[in-house]
């Protein structure tokens, strides 16, 4: 269900094409919440059927169409409903976590291995939320800048801080990933002299 409410914060910044909307949420959203392009188009489709949105036939050149989605005033009310709702959060499945719980049952080697590619693969998320906070530092980022252009002057800085916000505990989760890896070699070394 969360895709449902990423799409429509995107679509309620102003109407885009089901390709400008994936691009767009891979750009913003899409560091939050992952879902693969094959998920989009279906997910947009329900979402019209429920009267969320509403698509609309543009021509594309001498013969081709795009659809353009529109958020619905009942997709709207449904987005703000929503956010005002209590999150429903969910147990957590963490695969590199269950792992570590059993690294008694491998190699040195492996075990080392294994925290390695982790630290490697949360610096390389720590590096690219980091760009997003400077890109939001900067107002840079394409969805921020759309976002912005139909923000009131008043709300601009409360708009630019909560999106800073949400980077910060995505680059505060990257360290702790990597800080918990660090020990976990540490760990090994300690526990196979």
């Amino acid at each position: 269900m969360s895709l449902r409410y990423a799409l429509l914060a995107i679509l309620r910044v102003g109407p885009l094409s089901g390709y400008d909307l994936q691009k767009q949420f891979h750009q913003s959203v899409g560091h939050v919440w992952h879902a693969p392009d094959s998920q989009i188009y279906p997910e947009l489709r329900k979402m019209e059927q429920l009267g969320l949105v509403e698509g609309e036939e543009q021509a594309r050149g001498e013969r081709g169409t795009r659809r353009l989605y529109h958020v619905t005033d009942a997709g709207d009310r449904a987005f703000v409903e929503w956010m005002a709702s209590p999150l429903d959060y969910q147990r957590v499945r963490d695969p590199s976590h269950l792992r570590a719980a059993y690294l008694e049952t491998t190699t040195p080697e492996a075990a080392r291995a294994f925290l390695e590619r982790h630290i490697a693969q949360w610096e390389g998320e720590l590096a690219q939320w980091e760009q997003e906070l400077e890109r939001i530092d900067a107002v840079t980022n394409p969805m921020l800048i759309r976002r912005l252009a139909v923000t009131a002057d008043a709300d601009r800085e409360r708009t630019i801080a909560y999106k800073r916000f949400a980077y910060e505990g995505l680059v505060d989760r990257a360290r702790g990933e990597i800080a918990w890896a660090r020990r976990g070699l540490a760990l090994v070394d300690r526990v196979h002299p």
